[in-house]
């Protein structure tokens, strides 16, 4: 779609209305002619010719023209916004059926018009809704730039927080040394750990990550160590472990602190002799490997409590690199929404969706205890879930709209408004009514808890004919 102003005339924006009105073309050619490159057509086929060509910036369809049924026009309406999640869609009709009116809104019409239509007016609408369009899409253009500008290898961010783990990767990233990743769940601790692989010596090297919570503990040593043929009763065949077959490159270690003492003192045995026996094996194997742990837990409460070793603490603690939780990294929520809603959208081969104004900001809003993984989860969902290209805060799950601040404003004040005397009525009501009922019906009592003198208080109860006269 062109990013140019309607009134420009070095790059028009090209509209098609498609009607068999014929009272509609003249009227078109008077107001809209002079401003856009316009075509009318008088049936379906001719605007899938046209778009085969080149999608039009705005379409106008006239439901009553398509197929037999109202149904149809819908379907036809549905289809073109498929096609075109930027597209300024216009519904046009003869009917006044509400019904109607709300099913193009469901198919995500920007505008809707009832003949007899005035087209003085839908110039001035097609114009403010072209460059309502051209403005998201410069500014979707600008997030997407901004993305590629404040993102590290696959680490999405621009906040300071980030940039600091940016530097933290850098520094460390050439050099031989461990690295002890520490961060919540969710945050992205594997993504760090290929990061500092992928800019240092070893980016070539075989790359292994265990994820130590994940195994069982009658697992998690012959996955670590390997074993010899023989070793247990379903050892049929010699098999490395994982040590082993990071050989020549790095071995990432996640969730470290879910390893027992038995196997951290195996451990730490590897990480000072850099040597590595199987089990049910004599031979000790020479190993060359880059060691990088993460965890989410507080080892040093862990090495206090007797249930991580300190000597392995120390270590495995060489060069720590804090990820921050996504809540306290300011301003990323954006970022990471225009990442994830275009991968998932084109991994999907869903047309790119974009978020309600109020979506986003309820979105930033939000602590996030799941952090950068519960976003993703999120968007995700909602790419697979919500039928249109405009995602609103109706999609949103429960607990994101009872938490947002955002939301309750929406439920306080709804997008039709509210009349507002009748609301604080309802309200000076319900107080009345409370206060008299726990003081017995007195009067006097109520006029006490609500704190408001007796006048004022027969008064209100006289206006809502509240209580005895």
């Amino acid at each position: 779609m062109r990013t140019a102003s309607p009134r420009s005339d070095a790059a028009r924006f090209a509209v098609a209305i498609v009607t068999t009105d014929e009272r509609v073309s003249p009227e078109a050619e008077t107001y809209l002619a002079p401003d856009y490159d316009l075509r009318v057509l008088q049936t379906w086929d001719e605007l899938l010719a046209l778009i085969k060509r080149e999608l039009p910036d705005a379409i106008f369809l006239d439901i009553d023209t398509i197929g037999e049924h109202s149904k149809d026009g819908i379907a036809a309406l549905t289809e073109l916004r498929a096609l075109g999640p930027d597209l300024v869609l216009v519904g046009l009709t003869r009917s006044n059926s509400r019904n109607l009116r709300l099913q193009a809104v469901a198919a995500t019409v920007d505008e809707y018009f009832v003949a007899p239509i005035n087209f003085e007016e839908v110039r001035g609408v097609l114009h403010r809704a072209l460059e309502k369009r051209t403005l998201e899409i410069e500014c979707r253009q600008r997030q997407s730039e901004q993305t590629q500008q404040e993102s590290f290898c696959d680490l999405i961010g621009g906040s300071e927080s980030m940039r600091n783990v940016y530097d933290a990767i850098s520094r460390v990233a050439e050099s031989t040394s461990t690295v002890l990743i520490r961060g919540e769940s969710g945050t992205g601790k594997e993504l760090v750990a290929r990061a500092v692989v992928a800019l240092g010596p070893r980016a070539q090297k075989p790359f292994v990550s265990i994820n130590c919570a994940a195994l069982p503990e009658n697992l998690i040593e012959t996955e670590l160590f390997g074993h010899e043929k023989g070793a247990f009763t379903d050892a049929g065949a010699a098999r490395p472990g994982h040590i082993e077959l990071a050989n020549t490159g790095t071995l990432l270690l996640d969730e470290i602190a879910t390893l027992g003492l038995a196997l951290q003192s195996k451990l730490l045995r590897v990480l000072e002799d850099r040597v590595v026996t199987r089990i049910g094996g004599q031979n000790a194997r020479k190993i060359d490997f880059r060691l990088i742990a993460a965890t989410n837990e507080d080892l040093e409460e862990m090495v206090r409590a007797g249930r991580f070793r300190e000597d392995l603490y120390y270590r495995i603690n060489v060069v720590p690199i804090a990820l921050p939780a996504l809540r306290d990294r300011p301003g990323d929520v954006p970022l990471l929404l225009n990442h994830f809603l275009r991968f998932y959208c084109a991994s999907n081969n869903v047309p790119l969706k974009r978020l309600e104004p109020e979506v986003m900001q309820i979105l930033e809003e939000d602590a996030w205890p799941g952090n950068v993984r519960e976003l993703e989860n999120l968007v995700q969902r909602l790419v697979l879930m919500v039928d249109g290209p405009v995602i609103k805060v109706q999609h949103l799950p429960q607990r994101l709209l009872y938490s947002s601040t955002t939301s309750q404003e929406a439920l306080l004040i709804p997008e039709g408004g509210v009349n507002f005397d009748q609301e604080i009525a309802k309200i000076e009501v319900a107080y009345l009514t409370a206060a008299l009922r726990r003081s017995e019906g007195s009067k006097i009592g109520a006029a006490r808890l609500l704190q408001v003198d007796k006048q004022k208080m027969h008064y209100l109860c006289r206006k809502y004919g509240i209580g005895k006269a």
